[in-house]
């Protein structure tokens, strides 16, 4: 036994340093590999790190609209969080065939408590209030565009930042957006709601 393990040390000094630290690796990965494989299933464990259920986060993981207008059942509805216009739409069992979908945007995202409005075709459009004034929460970019110093692009911005960060609180959170400033936003102030 002795003379042959003489002989492995003789053949392990003769092998390039190279050549001894791949053997040492393979060893430790062959012998690691063969601890994981080979352990009882009741063992293993998976841990996912970084990801929290989004209520322990403090984020709602359902929403709760108000489904109005032209739709088959008016009303109420629960949603999961992340949902669209269109799923609110499909869940108040869909739009009547008088409903004017065209100043929708179905693909916004929807948050707790809001309203949902389908005109029929001849109403006024979604974001225009009883009062005349445009609600730059629920208005498409089209109404948008029609109000003083406002063209497509700044229209765009203003979409899509409330479907980023939410709706409007107030209507000086206009300013949030590239482009109002604060005298963009004293022409404005009369003619928009939130």
């Amino acid at each position: 036994m002795l003379e042959r393990m003489g002989e492995w040390g003789k053949r392990w000094k003769s092998l390039p340093r190279w050549k001894q630290g791949a053997l040492v690796l393979l060893v430790l990965f062959l012998a690691a590999a063969g601890f994981f494989l080979l352990r009882p299933p009741g063992e293993r464990k998976v841990e996912v790190i970084g990801t929290v259920p989004a209520e322990e986060e403090g984020r709602p993981t359902e929403i709760v609209v108000y489904v109005a207008g032209a739709v088959k059942s008016p009303g109420i509805q629960r949603l999961p969080a992340g949902s669209r216009m269109a799923d609110a739409l499909e869940r108040a069992g869909g739009p009547l065939p008088e409903a004017d979908l065209e100043g929708l945007n179905l693909a916004q995202k929807l948050e707790d408590g809001q309203r949902v409005y389908v005109p029929r075709r001849g109403q006024m459009p979604a974001g225009t209030a009883s009062s005349g004034k445009v609600n730059v929460n629920t208005a498409p970019a089209s109404e948008l565009e029609k109000l003083p110093g406002i063209g497509p692009t700044l229209a765009a911005r203003i979409v899509e930042y409330r479907e980023r960060n939410g709706p409007f609180r107030r209507v000086e959170d206009l300013k949030k957006v590239k482009g109002i400033g604060e005298s963009k936003l004293r022409e404005l102030r009369d003619r928009v709601e939130v």
